[in-house]
């Protein structure tokens, strides 16, 4: 029988069977557990001790997530039901020409396809996951609206954790190399990847303060993920997501993560989010990957409870990184939109289209 190989399904192998091998003989009661912050960071949840670490490996809530290997054979093994679907599909994103928004000096968000977007606020210019190219087995399938040599003046790169399709070499290496004084906002322990690359980083845990312009306040809030770029790096480094605030509007980048109730959590702390910037592809099969992504269902609902006025789309038809059909998320999502299920303002984006903030 014929294997589904990818390069990001060869790595998740790798990493279980490491995984498994790690684990096997250990037991929560021998398990040393610290906590981990950026001491010179605020903290804005009181009481907060910092982010836990098992046996120096972050974890989501107070435990590792795994998942089994035996689901995992049974992904490789099994053929996909919508293997002639998936095949049949055409959707591709449409992608604008444009490197006009990078000398504007209007407020807005830009997508530049999967999880990175330009966003400027208060004259703040702001990248997110930076991703532009092809990756090994991993084809880029829509285009950039400008050359990458053309995103110049980026004040901050925010990276919400290490995977390959986040935070990529090439790309960040091209900003910092056009970008000399801009500052990489970072999660704990992902710094030392920021400086084999000469760039500058500050690095946090959940629920701290970046150290910012007096223009804008950024913040490093929870997601429920995992991080790895090697074979032995399991969790080594942490993950999360982002709130990006001027004194009028309030940006959520939510990076990748699988549906939980941190999200009614950041409403908490932020009640008014105007803008949520959210994943909603790579969630099939969800045996495997509901553990680390969300559905666009999931999505919806993860909205709703961040009570978000716009709902904007990505991690979705740049990389072909599951099994559903690359134009299904986005087909899903306006069916919820269209039949009210999702309460916030639905703002699909063109590669390259600005949506202007109000």
């Amino acid at each position: 029988m014929k294997l589904k190989f990818s390069l990001p399904k060869i790595l998740f192998f790798i990493g279980l069977i490491l995984v498994l091998i790690i684990t096997i003989s250990l037991t929560m009661e021998n398990q040393k557990q610290t906590y981990l912050i950026n001491n010179k960071l605020p903290l804005i949840k009181e009481g907060w001790k910092g982010n836990l670490l098992i046996d120096n490996k972050f974890v989501n809530g107070n435990m590792a997530d795994n998942v089994s290997f035996k689901d995992f054979l049974k992904w490789q093994f099994s053929r996909n039901p919508q293997k002639q679907e998936k095949k049949d599909d055409t959707f591709r994103v449409e992608v604008i020409a444009n490197h006009n928004f990078v000398k504007s000096h209007d407020d807005m968000i830009v997508w530049l396809g999967h999880a990175s977007f330009f966003i400027r606020l208060d004259g703040i210019n702001i990248l997110t996951d930076p991703c532009y190219y092809n990756m090994p087995f991993l084809k880029r399938l829509a285009g950039l609206p400008c050359d990458v040599n053309e995103l110049k003046g980026i004040d901050y790169i925010l990276i919400s954790h290490n995977h390959r399709d986040h935070f990529d070499n090439k790309s960040i290496k091209e900003i910092f190399k056009n970008n000399p004084n801009a500052m990489a906002l970072v999660p704990l322990r992902t710094g030392k990847l920021i400086s084999k690359i000469s760039g500058k980083y500050e690095d946090a845990g959940w629920y701290q303060k970046f150290s910012t312009s007096e223009k804008i306040k950024i913040y490093f809030m929870p997601s429920h993920h995992w991080c790895r770029r090697g074979l032995t790096d399991n969790n080594e480094m942490l993950w999360g997501s982002f709130i990006i605030q001027s004194e009028s509007t309030t940006i959520y980048f939510a990076g990748d993560t699988k549906l939980d109730t941190h999200f009614t959590e950041i409403s908490k702390f932020f009640p008014k989010i105007d803008y949520a910037l959210m994943p909603i592809g790579a969630y099939k099969p969800p045996y495997i990957m509901k553990q680390a992504h969300m559905s666009p269902q999931e999505s919806v609902e993860a909205a709703n409870d961040l009570k978000t006025k716009n709902f904007v789309p990505m991690h979705y038809a740049t990389y072909d990184l599951s099994d559903e059909p690359i134009g299904e998320p986005l087909r899903f999502l306006k069916k919820l939109k269209e039949d009210g299920t999702l309460k916030s303002e639905l703002k699909v984006l063109k590669i390259g289209e600005e949506l202007h903030l109000k």
